[in-house]
């Protein structure tokens, strides 16, 4: 049995064009996503689908029994598959993904989903902290622009700066193509 999870974090329908919350780039990121999920399945690796539900009930993301809470269809959840879901940015907190993870003999985690600087961040940091060998691959996520002070900092900024901080003290960032080769 394989001991890699591939976690699928936020791919949910809040961040299409059409949600509430779009992103930049996350057709392109879903797509990726679909591949590497794919190729995981055929590994025989875990596929963890991590679903964001907010605590609040006219949340504008995220908000419970709406339709911007289900996975993108590129990337829903198949028979067998776990689903966890979660009300913070790391996807460890409050869940029950780390007893999943244990029960299943998981060394290495493969992040991916939305947002860069956010909920992956969060996660991909609380599973280097928790001992797993971590890989992002980074065009499997996606991000937007983010405000700072008087500044707009353009989402491949935002997601640049992200990545750039994994990979230099968290794990390896890769590509779909490199992950999959």
């Amino acid at each position: 049995m394989s001991k890699r999870a591939v976690i699928i974090v936020d791919l949910q329908k809040d961040y299409l064009a059409t949600g509430s919350f779009a992103l930049e780039g996350i057709d392109a990121a879903a797509d990726n996503a679909a591949r590497v999920v794919a190729a995981a399945r055929c590994r025989g690796d875990t596929i963890v689908h991590v679903h964001h539900v907010s605590l609040e009930a006219d949340s504008p993301l995220f908000a419970p029994n709406t339709d911007g809470i289900e996975p993108i269809a590129a990337v829903k959840p198949e028979a067998g598959d776990t689903v966890v879901i979660k009300n913070y940015p790391n996807s460890f907190r409050d869940t029950v993904l780390q007893d999943r993870l244990k029960a299943g003999g998981i060394e290495e985690v493969v992040v991916l989903g939305a947002m860069s600087d956010v909920c992956i961040d969060a996660t991909a940091r609380a599973a280097a902290d928790l001992g797993y060998d971590l890989t992002v691959v980074h065009d499997a996520c996606a991000t937007r622009d983010k405000a700072f002070g008087d500044s707009v900092v353009p989402a491949a900024q935002v997601h640049a700066t992200i990545m750039s901080a994994l990979e230099f003290g968290y794990g390896k960032v890769t590509t779909t193509a490199e992950y999959l080769s």
